[in-house]
């Protein structure tokens, strides 16, 4: 073991990564909320350096940790004579992230000799706009690419635009990738656009609705984050930001928005995971969209895409009251979990965020909501454990197939909205029903 935590660090020092050799995710079962209070006592330890996968909220719902190799003695003896469960997920993390090293390696041979992009592989931020080149040109009476703005580091901050022309149509906005370590998601959202660009003018529900609404996608949120992940630290979930002052880098992007702001499930210290910034829209990526969203004044649908756990949630998440349009979304989002299960058989949960996971102030589908975008949704996609965010790629396209199916079901009842100006959704649900001869 001791020769294999070696050779693996010696590999990770030789290309500048962070290595996880030996460090193990545990899965804990809490059986009551006082062992529920231990395991957040737990998340408090900066010196043990826990990654929580999953928060502790409440014995309902399982906590998930990466545990480094140094601290598996104390968090295990913590466990024990606290007399909670738990189980190992994953054996060795370093070794995942070997073998998805070898894979992207193998797929970057393999596009150089064919010259064809795999959208069943993860890919660099380079390769990813590449791609998104590639779409507008190939579809450039449909697509378009977009700059909304630029990250901490500078990057550019695309948006793919699907439209059949019209000023001031009503639209949909999608991203994904807004955590950087979440890749299934950034790989999710690139096969999204091909789907929908290829699609068009065969496919009647894509091209029934880009012809009354536009389509608005951004792939990767968070860029600066994705690829530090790629290059210094495969667990990075924040952006890339600096603070005079401070030796910690970044601000959880999903704890910035005008939503709740500084509320429960975010965190004040700088070096936290959940760190949620030092105000509300404090990362530029997340005034980017907020702007966009704001300037452009139509958007019907919010959906962001997030991994992991097989969730399909909606407001809210920094209360845990039910949304005024709780019927109709709680509604929406069934159909949707449904359309998405009837693929592969994958099951998704569809509640409040609040209700099926935990308390979390400074959500975007909270801002968008209050903001007055009624379908604000947000799915947490493939696994529920296994490999948490270490997906491996051979699970990407079945992934993006299925979501695909849960995403125009959402989008399908915002177009039918437009079409027939109703304000009651059972009158809207018979007829999308009708629509699919159902």
């Amino acid at each position: 073991m001791r020769l294999l935590l070696f050779v693996s660090a010696l590999l990770g020092a030789a290309g500048c990564m962070e290595t996880f050799s030996g460090d193990q995710v545990l899965r804990i079962r809490a059986s009551s909320d006082d062992q529920i209070d231990k395991l957040q006592l737990l998340e408090t330890l900066e010196h043990l350096q826990l990654d929580f996968w999953l928060h502790p909220s409440n014995p309902a719902l399982p906590v998930d940790i990466r545990v480094p190799f140094g601290s598996l003695q104390a968090v295990r003896a913590f466990l024990g004579y606290h007399d909670i469960k738990y189980s190992i997920l994953i054996e060795d993390v370093q070794g995942i992230l070997n073998e998805e090293k070898q894979e992207m390696i193998s797929n970057q041979r393999r596009e150089r000799s064919n010259s064809n992009f795999n959208y069943g592989a993860y890919h660099s931020l380079e390769s990813i706009y590449t791609a998104m080149d590639d779409l507008a040109a190939e579809y450039h009476g449909l697509v378009s690419k977009l700059q909304i703005g630029e990250s901490y580091e500078k990057r550019p901050l695309y948006v793919l635009k699907f439209s059949t022309g019209g000023p001031d149509r009503p639209a949909i906005w999608l991203d994904a990738g807004i955590h950087a370590r979440e890749w299934v998601t950034q790989a999710t959202a690139l096969w999204t656009a091909q789907k929908i660009a290829s699609e068009y003018g065969t496919d009647p529900s894509i091209t029934s609705l880009l012809d009354t609404m536009d389509i608005f996608l951004l792939v990767v949120t968070n860029p600066d984050g994705y690829v530090y992940s790629h290059t210094k630290n495969r667990m990075w979930r924040k952006t890339r930001s600096k603070a005079a002052g401070s030796f910690c880098v970044g601000v959880d992007p999903n704890r910035n928005w005008d939503a709740g702001f500084g509320g429960p499930g975010s965190s004040d210290q700088r070096c936290s995971d959940s760190y949620r910034g030092p105000h509300a829209n404090s990362e530029v990526e997340v005034k980017s969209i907020v702007d966009f969203i704001k300037n452009h004044g139509n958007i019907k649908a919010f959906l962001t895409i997030h991994s992991y756990s097989q969730l399909l949630m909606y407001p809210y998440g920094y209360k845990c009251t039910e949304p005024a349009d709780y019927r109709e979304l709680d509604t929406v989002g069934k159909a949707a979990a449904n359309a998405l299960t009837s693929l592969h058989g994958t099951s998704f949960k569809v509640g409040t965020i609040c209700s099926t996971i935990y308390q979390a102030s400074g959500g975007s589908i909270d801002w968008s909501y209050d903001f007055g975008i009624k379908y604000s949704f947000a799915f947490e996609l493939r696994d529920t454990g296994r490999y948490g965010f270490l997906l491996p790629a051979d699970q990407i396209i079945p992934t993006a197939e299925e979501t695909w199916l849960g995403l125009k079901s959402i989008m399908e009842h915002a177009y039918l909205c437009i079409r027939q100006g109703f304000s009651s959704w059972k009158t809207l649900r018979k007829l999308w029903l009708e629509d699919h001869h159902i």
